[in-house]
């Protein structure tokens, strides 16, 4: 997009005047009456909001939908990736491997490798595409440059070690690739947002969610304002730690910020030994694109000992009402909305089962839902712009933790995971207590719509598209179709594996399309094991 030329340096046209108005009143990047065709960063919009304006496939049609094509990766991993389609090729991510495939045929365009050790959740969320290079994060803390034709390796930037992965879906705008380290569960490690130089990988800027040392100046908008190392009361010998990204993030185009999902403070469970509200984590923090400078924060999950990462990234919307709103959904189980004209919250709803929560950690074993699993995980609410509602997936599952002593905790080696509790995040219901929630809001009063009861959690992608339909999977391997407005089902499909991962749709010119990202084969969830696979769909021609 061209940059507007300033009122002092050039005559405006009454054409520039009028995209001026649409970028400084709208944060939807899809103008009304635009057919977005691609879906080309891991929530459909750099604004995070996954509406699709495609209406080919309709609520009247759907359930003729079949299997146009699979691409099978042959491996049996935690396949958490969002799906991109742009420039006439799919592209998503496993552990170690990148792949490029035909969006219509599935046939494979490329694929490269990378060799660094296994992690234990084995999760890797996706790509970023921009001006002909591919980018992807590593478990290795390392990031990579892809050429988009070829898979040609352009470079690659060290970030972090071992402890500090890079697992989350970047994104680009402007000439920067934007991604952050995570594993801030492990003692010693401290979450930080990175802008790199997209064509060279030279860090831009970086930014510390998280105090850096008890050194720190205290930092805030024009150097005033949020202190965040006097929101840490730790006891002696408890380092500072957590803070980790691990998602994707939004970015308002018209202003320049971008948000980062604020992941846990560390450890875990144990809040006596890191005292206030220990600022960033646990919250919503807003910064210049450009320069990383703060801007503002969001504090969502404060004191968060449940492991209530805020770990997906927020949708950014106009109503049609005109209101500029942020709706968020961390692993707390609650939808938060706010308007981000005034910066105050709309409301904070509950959108799956909510118990125990408040009750203090004991070595006995506190039972809380929702559980340590979410909640809301990866994949945050989409905004349904033909309904003007928001509609969230979420996970109904709940935990105990055995509560450690604090010899234990102390005692863990620099690096380690260090959550506080005695079976590290917990003990899991058994799977005959589990569930999945979609519900439908008003996006300015919260007003339940409607509200859908899956089989199974629900972790992947939630899609509403201006045909009137919705599309999200559970991790049962069930692929369903509802109707946008009144939440009846439509359709439903077995995928055979479960869906984690991207849920996308597209048309490059052969008919609209339905990709879906399933088989995620995960140590801590209980899924059927299968291999990773992108299975398209789309209406016979």
């Amino acid at each position: 997009m061209q940059r507007v030329p300033s009122r002092e340096n050039s005559l405006i046209t009454r054409r520039t005047l009028r995209l001026y108005a649409v970028l400084a009143m709208a944060i939807v990047p899809i103008a009304q009456g635009q057919v977005q065709k691609d879906w080309p960063t891991f929530n459909g919009t750099l604004a995070g909001d996954r509406f699709s304006t495609l209406e080919a496939i309709n609520a009247g049609n759907v359930g003729a939908l079949s299997v146009s094509c699979t691409f099978d990766t042959g491996e049996m991993t935690a396949f958490q990736s969002g799906l991109v389609q742009v420039n006439g090729a799919l592209l998503a991510t496993t552990e170690h491997d990148t792949f490029s495939i035909d969006p219509n045929t599935c046939a494979l365009n490329w694929r490269v490798h990378e060799e660094f050790p296994n992690s234990y959740l084995g999760a890797q969320r996706g790509v970023a595409v921009a001006d002909g290079r591919v980018f992807r994060g590593g478990r290795n803390g390392h990031f990579y440059a892809y050429d988009e034709k070829t898979g040609a390796r352009l470079w690659e930037a060290i970030l972090g070690n071992a402890a500090e992965p890079t697992p989350s879906a970047p994104i680009t705008w402007q000439g920067l690739v934007f991604i952050s380290t995570a594993g801030g569960d492990a003692r010693g490690v401290k979450g930080r947002m990175y802008a790199l130089d997209a064509a060279t990988g030279k860090v831009v800027w970086e930014f510390y969610l998280v105090p850096k040392s008890p050194g720190d100046p205290e930092r805030g908008p024009q150097g005033k304002g949020i202190a965040p190392i006097s929101t840490w009361k730790n006891a002696p010998g408890v380092e500072i730690t957590g803070g980790g990204s691990w998602t994707t993030y939004s970015l308002d185009t018209a202003r320049g910020e971008i948000y980062v999902p604020g992941g846990n403070p560390a450890p875990d469970f144990a809040k006596h030994l890191r005292q206030g509200t220990n600022l960033y984590t646990g919250s919503m923090v807003v910064l210049d694109a450009r320069t990383g400078a703060y801007k503002r924060h969001y504090l969502l999950v404060p004191e968060d000992f449940h492991d209530y990462d805020v770990s997906s990234a927020p949708a950014l919307f106009t109503s049609k009402s005109g209101r500029r709103i942020m709706s968020v959904t961390p692993k707390d189980g609650f939808i938060y909305n706010y308007d981000l004209g005034t910066g105050r919250r709309l409301f904070r709803l509950p959108v799956t089962t909510q118990f125990n929560t408040q009750a203090p950690m004991s070595t006995k074993g506190v039972r809380f839902c929702p559980g340590t699993k979410g909640g809301s995980e990866w994949n945050g609410p989409a905004y349904d712009q033909v309904n003007d509602a928001l509609i969230t997936g979420q996970v109904d599952w709940c935990a105990t933790v055995h509560f450690a002593d604090d010899d234990k905790i102390m005692s863990v080696a620099r690096a380690q995971a260090w959550t506080g509790s005695t079976d590290g995040f917990g003990t899991n219901d058994p799977v005959s207590q589990w569930a999945g929630w979609v519900t439908s809001l008003d996006a300015v009063t919260g007003k339940e719509r409607w509200r859908f009861k899956a089989p199974n959690p629900v972790v992947s992608a939630v899609t509403p598209t201006a045909g009137g339909v919705v599309f999200f999977g559970d991790i049962g391997g069930n692929l369903f179709a509802l109707d946008s407005k009144s939440g009846a089902t439509l359709a439903k499909w077995d995928m055979t594996g479960a869906l984690g991962g991207g849920v996308i749709t597209y048309d490059t010119g052969a008919g609209q399309k339905l990709a879906v990202a399933t088989g995620m084969t995960a140590n801590i969830w209980p899924t059927p094991k299968v291999t990773a696979k992108i299975v398209v769909m789309g209406l016979k021609r």
